[in-house]
């Protein structure tokens, strides 16, 4: 079966223009760092703090600006910081845990939003009818690397018109693996 990129998504904030405002300053666009796989989806140059019960961190905002906040961590980051993240699909973050945010002009306090994403495939509908797969569905896919090769499971398919192909895993997903920055996967049955 055709492989596909495998890529690594670290820890990230997804803040709404109101957020921005008060943690950026009023009026404050963000600033475009690098363009990500997803069309449209990009990390910003501006960063904050996750501020946790036992810890803090630094993370990138990730743009454009969405309807409700959202942290997403690795599983490990979560235990650095003291906050427990359900393994969620973004934007599913009812019943989530909260977190405060600092940016350099305001703080806020989220009662929501904490996640560890699960893992994914992002699919336009040609791609899935190619793969033989619909959105929802969960599939296991091999990725082979020196000395670190496994199979993950329990990886949804997301299929939108407007998304790229591409596998999204967290950091510590990726060095399970012994990925370094990026590899290919394959879905196996």
């Amino acid at each position: 079966m055709e492989k596909f990129i495998v890529e690594i998504s670290a820890r990230h904030i997804h803040v709404t223009k109101e957020q921005v405002a008060i943690l950026l300053g009023e009026g404050h666009a963000l600033t475009v760092k690098k363009a990500l796989s997803q069309p449209g989806q990009f990390v910003c140059e501006e960063k904050l703090t996750i501020v946790g019960p036992r810890g803090e961190l630094k993370a990138s905002i990730l743009g454009p600006e969405r309807k409700e906040a959202q942290v997403e961590l690795s599983l490990t980051d979560a235990r650095t910081l003291g906050v427990e993240a359900l393994i969620r699909e973004s934007g599913d973050i009812e019943g989530t845990a909260g977190i405060k945010l600092v940016g350099p002009c305001g703080e806020i306090e989220l009662d929501k939003g904490v996640i560890a994403a699960k893992r994914h495939i992002h699919m336009t509908p040609a791609d899935a009818e190619n793969y033989g797969v619909k959105n929802g569905d969960i599939v296991s896919v091999k990725v082979e690397t020196e000395n670190r090769s496994l199979i993950f499971g329990d990886t949804v398919v997301r299929v939108r018109d407007d998304f790229a192909l591409a596998m999204h895993i967290d950091t510590d997903e990726g060095n399970a693996a012994g990925i370094k920055g990026s590899a290919l996967g394959e879905i196996v049955k």
